[in-house]
């Protein structure tokens, strides 16, 4: 009897690719236009957009040369071998603290968005708490599962963006996109600093290669899989000031929504294109969550592995909820995202890059 081709336990190279895109495109598209219009102050923040994405490829690409060198082993496994496992428990226990961090900060910009346009006589706390329970159902079940709904849901996210910016060619004026290249190396660097939340997310590769049917496929993946946040952020930062010009982008809180509740579809087949277009974007906020919340429990439970990992959603989720509710206003809230954007370079990137450089030094080795 021939089996199903996602019955099995491993996933393939395409899996990783729509992952790792998926896990990308979350929070950080709704507000990077606005950062990136204030830093370029024109449409050459797309040239921060490529610079960014080309930074966070060549990493993504050494975080997959990392954990393909140790096919069999996790993260907490193959630190250990490397550097001792003292520092490795440390390393590991500071990345799960760091995916705690960022599950509690998507869910509070999936309350504070979800108030403002949809729920606007529902306080945050409620509308965050039910995300959030959502989200440690999802987690409860196995962790190939929860991947594969990153197959599910990818393509839909995929069509609905086209759909809203198809239909605000429309709208575009030549004259919001002039004058073209006026903006300095240095603005422009200052631009691609303000991207990087909006490039987030990759390092899950660190994490997942494990599962992986081909290891050694897992560098190529990370660096596809980015090249569609790429494209896509590119397109959608074109679109939003081809529509509303640089100086307007500067004072909207969230561009893209901004865009999307302008677009009209001839005939009236749709009458609210925002209300799909927050539909697909919750799918993407609850991918990012669930795999966020999951790696949290899986680098916590690597260094202890007696507790059950129902036993860490138990803990960890009153934490998370904390967490989400501490800032106190839209300024906390982006300070959150910054100070976790820094953390989350030194951690996830810097570090693993390090542990690359010694693996390769010492010749380290995992199993096949």
């Amino acid at each position: 009897m021939n089996t199903l081709p996602y019955a099995d336990q491993k996933i393939g190279q395409k899996e990783m690719v729509f992952i790792v895109a998926n896990v990308v495109i979350g929070v950080g598209i709704l507000t990077f236009p606005r950062t990136l219009a204030a830093k370029t102050g024109s449409i050459d923040g797309w040239i921060s957009i490529l610079i960014s994405g080309l930074v966070a490829s060549v990493i993504g690409w050494l975080l997959g040369k990392l954990a393909s060198r140790f096919p069999a082993n996790s993260f907490f496994e193959y630190a250990s071998l490397i550097v001792s496992r003292p520092v490795a428990q440390v390393i590991t226990f500071l990345v799960g603290i760091y995916f705690l961090l960022f599950v509690s900060f998507e869910a509070r910009a999936l309350g504070n968005i979800a108030k403002q346009y949809l729920f606007t006589t529902t306080p945050v706390e409620v509308i965050t708490l039910a995300f959030l329970l959502i989200v440690q159902y999802a987690v409860a079940g196995t962790r190939i599962a929860l991947l594969r709904l990153n197959m599910l849901f990818f393509p839909i996210v995929l069509l609905i963006s086209a759909v809203v910016q198809l239909y605000s060619i429309q709208m575009l004026e030549l004259d919001n996109v002039r004058p073209l290249f006026t903006t300095g190396l240095g603005a422009l660097l200052q631009g691609s600093k303000e991207v990087n939340l909006s490039f987030s997310g990759y390092e899950v590769v660190l994490f997942y290669t494990l599962l992986m049917t081909r290891a050694e496929d897992a560098p190529k993946a990370v660096v596809k899989g980015l090249l569609i946040p790429i494209f896509l952020y590119l397109t959608i930062y074109i679109f939003v000031i081809g529509v509303f010009s640089a100086e307007v982008v500067k004072n909207l809180t969230y561009p893209t929504i901004e865009l999307a509740k302008d677009v009209e579809v001839p005939g009236g087949f749709i009458e609210r294109v925002e209300s799909l277009f927050f539909t697909i974007w919750i799918m993407t906020i609850f991918n990012s969550c669930t795999v966020f919340f999951d790696l949290a429990i899986f680098n916590l439970g690597s260094i202890f592995p007696n507790v059950r990992k129902f036993t860490w959603l138990l803990i960890i989720s009153p934490l998370v909820y904390m967490i989400s509710l501490w800032p106190q206003n839209l300024v906390q809230f982006f300070s959150l995202g910054d100070q976790l954007v820094y953390f989350g370079i030194f951690i996830t990137y810097l570090v693993p890059i390090l542990l690359l450089l010694i693996a390769k030094w010492r010749g380290v080795r995992g199993d096949e």
